[in-house]
């Protein structure tokens, strides 16, 4: 990893591994938003019932390969496994942080 992670996305991945919703939801902010496979979610409530849905669907777990940071904006590069075809496959988590803490993030090959 070329970078030391913010505690922000430091705690996200713990938790994601952990498969702790609660956990996961923390390090965003109440108005974040989340784009994932096509889809916007928006706000607290969305974005918990993503990390629900996609939590029971592909129990996934992430290394963390790689990241740089430009600003505020965080480029992370993850080795996903998990309950999918092509598993693992490396997957880019780009996040936005500000001071409430992480205020974007949109996944992506």
């Amino acid at each position: 990893m070329t970078v030391k992670l913010p505690q922000p996305l430091v705690d996200y991945f713990a938790a994601k591994n952990r498969h702790d919703i609660d956990g996961m939801l923390i390090p965003f902010s109440p108005h974040a938003t989340v784009r994932d496979e096509g889809k916007t979610h928006q706000g607290a409530v969305a974005i918990r019932d993503w990390m629900e849905a996609t939590t029971r669907k592909y129990r996934v777990t992430v290394e963390v390969a790689d990241a740089t940071a430009d600003g505020n904006a965080w480029r992370v590069a993850g080795i996903v496994s998990g309950n999918f075809p092509g598993s693992p496959a490396t997957l880019h988590y780009n996040f936005t942080l500000a001071d409430e803490g992480i205020t974007r993030l949109d996944i992506g090959a």
